[in-house]
């Protein structure tokens, strides 16, 4: 059997590996050795299964495609059509599917959503239900005259009505695209204003941290500025009246679906692999967002690599993702339907009911997989939360982290204070690919701070600025091969000029991500950072991450910010290291805490990285995905405009950044 475990003890250095049985129980085991007797080969480690899958690309996804069983009209002899150059290629050209068809497969009385709306609402579906609540939903939107290629928006929380919206949209053949309902008039209008929708999912509220939130008033706004929406569709959960608030087009979700109660069956629209599937969204925070297209066949194929192969997913599990309607999380997280998995959505902070929510809700429902962002994670550490002693957390067998870098202490935490040995799959990729270039692997060792491995298909590598593959130094993450979920084209970018300076500028024809990273001797990888977030003094290259790993161990500081401020401001051609720090409550930032802070860096990376300023602020201004946004704090810092400030989860944590801009140009020591 290939991709066996080493039974005799843990590689040395390692963090927690799986024994043989739990290897040999895998997807990723099962799928290499249904690989092997396929295609007469032999796959004596996951290096080599891996290398024959960037190698054989028709060959590995086309395998994929039959291992996880793709339920589609067809799918043709030909599997990829190179064009020009890695920019131009056609995936499945001959394939007919349909994407609702495939995550609507299973049947049944097993759970398939289970929803908490922090501690106040619960809901369950079962697959059957589920089913039946799409058919009604896609009948009435079809009675509307929706369409394949038409746009549907859902300003939406994560529940199930979310869910259920998105796969009525996908039977028909219409494009989804969905945003948080915190965002803000303007934040959402940058979004949908761009992508016309006809039709939008609307929420009256939401709560947060056991508040609730009013939306019926910012819905007007919103719906009077979209003159393409044709329907508005109200999904209660406040419950308040809209009667007065004067929302034209507008019908509630049982109204509308009412004429349509006795649907019983959806008719799948079977599309082109390439159909557009999703639109989802940059970041906004430094200019007006990004509209990126993605595919229907990709996203699936994608995803089901990612959760059975990767995350070792399989039918029955109970899979959690914390995320929001903004962030790719929630698409991904989605997919899991496809795979037989039970979801489980939460809405709301996950900080709620005494900073216990989460572990009381994984509790509950027996989380298989759970899956959040290393902030929570850094967050429960310095709260000082223990679900070990508090929960009991043996149902969980993998714990996803994304959305930053996790750092080594956070492996500590993890197998400290929520379950030793339990399996880490870290991952990082992104909006841009729907899903991850490097993350877990149920068949591999997990070495603390690293990355485990790259992902079956992708050819990815590290560049230096010279555009040469390096090994042990930090440098560029790329993808060298087609991927089925390069976006399929930016809206509004007849040209492709916005697609092609985002990915193939910097490496002609090859795709760099944007990560600043390193490959490591396990073949894992470390991630310091956003390249265009890195900092330069005197012309060394930093991650951000080798300055937060440091700060992160300082008990005062519960969160912080590190930026490069050009200096000195007179001659801006170098800069230097600022660091701004959150404190617990109650604690002011003086000389003696500045020092310690400043040793711990200097002690543990070099003094290039360490703080000439060391700067208390009360908040830091972040992403509705929790991500840091360190380029709109030095813009600000910088006395520059920081544009859509409406994709902040937080932005009036930017004034104080802009009050301390004259005095971060005094020349202090």
């Amino acid at each position: 059997m290939p991709l066996r475990a080493d039974p005799n003890a843990l590689p040395r250095g390692a963090a927690t590996a799986p024994d043989a049985a739990t290897v040999a129980a895998s997807h990723m085991a099962r799928f290499a050795a249904a690989m092997e007797a396929r295609h007469a080969r032999r796959f004596d480690d996951y290096d080599a299964l891996h290398r024959w899958s960037v190698e054989h690309p028709d060959e590995f996804w086309c395998g994929l495609w039959d291992y996880c069983g793709v339920v589609a009209g067809a799918r043709g002899m030909i599997v990829l059509e190179q064009g020009g150059s890695m920019e131009d290629v056609r995936w499945f050209p001959q394939a007919r599917l349909n994407f609702a068809e495939n995550l609507l497969r299973h049947r049944g009385d097993a759970d398939a959503l289970v929803f908490w709306g922090e501690d106040r609402i619960k809901r369950r579906l079962s697959r059957d239900q589920l089913y039946a609540a799409v058919a009604r939903l896609a009948a009435a939107m079809r009675a509307r005259g929706v369409g394949a290629g038409d746009r549907v928006a859902a300003l939406m929380p994560n529940s199930p009505d979310t869910i259920i919206a998105m796969l009525a949209a996908s039977s028909i053949g219409a494009i989804f695209s969905s945003a948080s309902p915190d965002f803000g008039p303007q934040g959402v209008l940058d979004r949908f204003s761009q992508i016309e929708p006809v039709m939008l999912f609307a929420t009256d509220g939401y709560y947060y941290n056991g508040k609730s939130h009013a939306c019926l008033e910012k819905l007007g706004e919103i719906v009077q500025a979209l003159p393409s929406v044709r329907t508005v569709v109200l999904c209660p959960y406040l419950g308040l009246d809209p009667a007065d608030q004067g929302i034209r087009d507008l019908v509630t979700l049982d109204a509308f679906t009412a004429p349509h109660a006795a649907a019983r069956d959806i008719r799948f629209e079977q599309l082109p692999f390439d159909h557009p599937l999703y639109i989802v969204f940059s970041s906004g925070t430094t200019g007006v967002p990004k509209c990126i297209v993605h595919r229907a066949g990709g996203a699936l194929l994608l995803h089901l690599r990612e959760h059975q192969l990767h995350g070792n997913v399989r039918e029955g599990s109970r899979l959690f993702y914390f995320a929001t309607c903004s962030w790719v999380m929630w698409n991904w997280l989605a997919s899991g339907l496809a795979t037989g998995a039970a979801l489980m959505l939460y809405d709301g902070s996950p900080f709620a009911a005494d900073k216990q929510i989460l572990f009381d809700y994984m509790q509950a429902e027996r989380f298989t997989h759970f899956g959040t962002s290393a902030k929570f994670l850094e967050a429960c550490a310095k709260y000082d939360l223990a679900p070990l002693r508090t929960h009991d957390t043996a149902s969980i067998e993998v714990l996803f982290s994304t959305g930053s870098p996790l750092m080594a202490e956070g492996y500590d935490y993890v197998y400290r204070a929520i379950k030793p040995g339990v399996h880490i799959a870290s991952i990082s990729g992104g909006t841009d690919l729907l899903g991850a270039f490097v993350g877990g692997n149920p068949a591999l060792p997990v070495w603390r701070g690293e990355i485990q491995c790259k992902q079956l298909g992708m050819a990815v590598d590290v560049y230096d600025e010279a555009g040469r593959p390096v090994r042990g130094q930090k440098g560029e993450l790329v993808c060298t091969v087609p991927f089925p979920t390069q976006p399929l084209y930016f809206w509004n970018d007849p040209d492709r000029r916005k697609y092609h300076e985002a990915y193939f500028s910097r490496f002609e024809g090859i795709w760099c991500h944007g990560d600043f990273c390193e490959v490591t001797g396990h073949g894992g990888f470390i991630i310091y950072g956003r390249s265009d977030a890195t900092l330069n003094p005197g012309g060394i290259r930093i991650g951000t991450a080798e300055i937060y790993r440091q700060v992160d161990q300082i008990e005062e500081v519960l969160e912080s910010a590190v930026i490069g401020q050009s200096w000195p401001p007179d001659k801006p051609t170098d800069v230097r290291v600022v660091l701004f720090v959150r404190l617990r409550d109650g604690l002011t930032l003086d000389d003696a805490l500045v020092a310690r802070i400043q040793r711990q860096i200097r002690d543990n990376t070099t003094s290039r990285h360490v703080p000439k300023r060391v700067v208390q602020v009360q908040d830091i201004p972040r992403t509705k995905s929790g991500k840091i946004v360190e380029l709109a704090i030095r813009q600000a810092v910088h006395g520059q405009e920081v544009r859509n400030t409406g994709a902040l989860a937080n932005p009036e944590a930017l004034e104080q950044f802009r009050h301390l801009a004259p005095s971060l140009a005094e020349d202090q020591p």
